[in-house]
């Protein structure tokens, strides 16, 4: 995956690391590293040649014409290069510049767009400016350190005046730059002082604040930073498949295994909230260039914000945890993973602490402000939403049982499954038909565990039981529970116990079931059992539906931390399942439940679940308490906050993915995991701000005190049911990364 989704980013991207392979081998880093004095890498004419500079600069001056999310796009390339020299701090250069009025536009532009000037932008200074009469400022002081400094032509320094904050570009030439040690071996920073230069009013960035300047620095940088978390993952990954010790590759490790995965998902939430803010500040260029509604400054900043706590710390964490993986080869000169693990730290210095940016996230959270994840669709979308909206609206007159029978009967409620229990719908006619029921504040029908049910019985079903059974459920008439789990077989369904015998008609179920959700309520049951005991693992094994009120089966409810009975043991003696209630082939009950769970670890993902632990009613808490958050309850509350963000741009990235035509990847893997463990950080975060109230007992009925409590409590099952997060770790480490399964037991 990457940070550009389309098909577009995804040749650009392809494009800019083929030649980066080719132009910036090992040796050329090397010799960056070595070097007396930085200067212009020897690719720098080749760089300008490809039009990487000028991708976010208009044709007018000499750019491509488009936006900042194509120029992240080769910044996440270069970065997974480390490569040396300024391409970094000149289109950050440009970038400020265009972003400010005109004046300069023409004079700077063309130049950093085709690699004749290089440029640097100061994100720190103590310089003041005195302006003259005719607009000129002269300006006194030092800026310090000034990524890529040493080698630029172009410097956009930040300058107090008596109009407050003002940014100007000057030449190099007019200020004293002196080179720093850097942290970063492979690229520079530098001291720059000024000492009474004169700037011309056309070189003053009007239109400018510190504000936008730091919310591009925020996204340019971090889509650096994801290029070099990139890396790390990709590296570490390749080395722990084949690094052998105690007989056995490392990657097989669940130790090694799930800091690779969870390393996975820290690149993942870095793309996704870096993606977004650029859109944000994109979206804002297009819309003051068309005079068009756009992002406020306030969720343009909420974006930027988010991007700069997550993105760097991603690339640190990431490298980081790649030198821990490599070992002793990843902490010496001769591994390039250290090179890595300066820069990143060096990118997340330079940007400003993340517990700074994190305020600005739970500031502008408790003032309010969010972004929603919306989708543009094209104009040929809109005769389809129009069909979709009348059949939508009839609907909508309808009451009670029958609106839920309509919208089945209609295919509204699995409008991906085929005709007559969908619409065969495609991913744009699907997202449209939520879009119009959110519109007409039409409800879906409650299916719970029976959402589970529907996919399986569509595909595997015989016509008897599709009609039996689908549209009662369909219409939320129907509750089912779900006989998988048993006490020796959670996760490892493969060893369940429960057998079925076959008798005259049908056949005979005995064993435990246990975990069950809604058993006590449910009409039927799904249960998978072993049909052929001699058959290994996953064969032999058959999918049944079952009577919940058929003699022999025995429902007990089990209390949860809550105090309350969702779950419940399920005891089967000796049940009668007749034959015409086994769904697919006999033995192959494996194929059928692969189909279940796989919904159901979909659907657990959709929201922040059962426990009502949503940011919503965290924000809601925190302006009831009738008090300002201390700065260590805001940093909890901004790290909350930004996983929620990032689980909403991944959603979004899925969702894009499928409206195009390719598979969501990572991004849904990712979401999957941070989706059943968000509820928790939500509820935890909650009952630290209540402090001594969170003693209150665990009940709805006590307000806010009793609520929390309930959701903390309620929370910890998300991270067992629908797959345990270990669990999630694995299927992102073999799937995702390739890493070795785990060994067969006894091996």
């Amino acid at each position: 995956m990457a940070i550009g989704l389309s098909e577009e980013h995804q040749a650009l991207r392809e494009s800019v690391l083929g030649w980066a392979t080719r132009e910036i081998p090992s040796e050329v880093v090397r010799a960056a590293v070595s070097a007396e004095r930085e200067e212009r890498p020897p690719f720098w004419a080749g760089l300008a040649a490809q039009g990487l500079l000028g991708l976010h600069i208009p044709e007018e001056h000499g750019g491509s014409g488009y936006g900042l999310l194509e120029t992240a796009v080769a910044l996440e390339a270069l970065g997974e290069r480390v490569a040396p020299g300024p391409y970094l701090p000149t289109v950050l250069a440009s970038a400020v510049v265009l972003a400010a009025d005109g004046k300069a536009h023409a004079e700077l532009l063309p130049g950093l767009a085709d690699g004749t000037l290089t440029g640097a932008v100061a994100l720190t200074a103590e310089i003041t400016g005195v302006r003259g009469e005719d607009g000129e400022l002269t300006i006194t002081g030092t800026a310090q350190p000034v990524l890529g400094g040493a080698v630029a032509d172009v410097l956009v320094l930040p300058v107090r005046t008596d109009q407050g904050e003002e940014w100007v570009a000057i030449d190099a030439a007019g200020a004293t730059v002196t080179p720093l040690a850097s942290l970063d071996l492979t690229r520079g920073v530098a001291k720059v002082e000024v000492d009474g230069l004169a700037v011309p009013a056309q070189r003053v960035l009007e239109r400018l604040t510190a504000a936008e300047v730091r919310e591009i620095a925020a996204v340019l940088f971090g889509a650096e930073a994801a290029g070099l978390a990139a890396w790390c993952v990709t590296e570490a990954a390749e080395y722990a498949k084949v690094r052998v010790q105690f007989g056995r590759p490392i990657g097989q490790f669940q130790g090694i295994k799930h800091k690779l995965a969870r390393m996975l998902v820290a690149l993942e939430q870095a793309r996704a909230t870096v993606w977004d803010g650029l859109r944000a500040l994109d979206a804002a260029r297009n819309a003051a260039g068309e005079e068009a509604a756009g992002p406020s400054a306030d969720e343009r900043s909420y974006a930027a914000a988010i991007a700069a706590v997550t993105a760097p710390d991603a690339a640190v964490r990431c490298a980081a945890d790649a030198i821990q993986t490599f070992g002793g080869i990843g902490y010496t000169f001769e591994h390039d993973v250290h090179l890595y693990y300066r820069r990143a730290l060096t990118l997340r210095a330079l940007l400003g602490p993340s517990a700074e940016w994190a305020d600005r996230v739970a500031g502008l959270a408790l003032a309010g402000v969010t972004r929603e994840m919306t989708i543009d669709l094209p104009e040929e979308a809109e005769p389809l939403r129009a069909r979709i909206r009348a059949e939508i609206d009839e609907i909508a007159r309808l009451e009670g049982v029958e609106q839920r029978r309509a919208l089945a009967k209609a295919g509204f409620v699995t409008p991906h499954l085929p005709k007559p229990w969908g619409r065969d719908a495609s991913p744009l006619e699907q997202v449209i038909i939520l879009q119009e029921l959110k519109a007409a504040k039409v409800r879906l029908p409650q299916m719970l565990i029976g959402a589970w049910v529907v996919p399986s019985l569509a595909v595997y079903g015989t016509p008897e039981q599709q009609q039996r059974f689908l549209p009662p459920t369909l219409s939320g008439e129907m509750m089912w529970c779900q006989l998988f789990s048993e006490p020796g077989a959670g996760s490892d369904l493969a060893s369940l116990r429960t057998r079925a015998e076959k008798v005259e008609g049908g056949w005979r179920l005995n064993g435990q079931k246990v975990w069950t959700s809604l058993a006590q309520h449910a009409e039927w049951g799904i249960c998978i059992a072993r049909t052929d005991p001699d058959r290994p693992k996953h064969d032999g094994i058959t999918y049944f539906l079952v009577d919940m009120k058929a003699p022999g089966v025995t429902v007990r409810p089990l209390t949860e931390l809550t105090g309350e009975n969702l779950f419940n043991e399920v005891f089967l003696d000796d049940v009668f399942v007749p034959d015409e209630h086994v769904v697919g082939e006999v033995n192959d009950g494996w194929r059928v439940a692969r189909n279940t769970l796989s919904n159901e670890r979909v659907s657990l993902s959709v929201g922040a679940g059962t426990s009502g632990a949503s940011l919503r009613e965290l924000l809601g808490l925190c302006s009831r308490l009738g008090r300002e958050l201390t700065p260590a309850e805001r940093q909890d509350l901004a790290a909350v906050v930004c996983e929620a963000h990032s689980i909403a741009a991944l959603s979004l990235r899925v969702t894009l993915r499928q409206l195009a035509g390719t598979e969501p990847g990572a991004d849904a893997s990712v979401r999957k995991l941070l989706s059943t463990s968000h509820a928790q950080r939500v509820a935890e975060c909650a009952v630290s701000l209540l402090g001594p109230a969170a003693a209150t007992a665990a009940d709805v009925k006590l307000g806010d005190a009793g609520f929390w409590n309930r959701a903390i409590l309620a929370s910890r099952a998300m991270t067992i049911y629908g797959g345990t997060t270990e669990v999630q770790l694995n299927i992102i480490g073999e799937r995702m990364l390739g890493l070795p399964r785990d060994p067969e037991p006894g091996r």
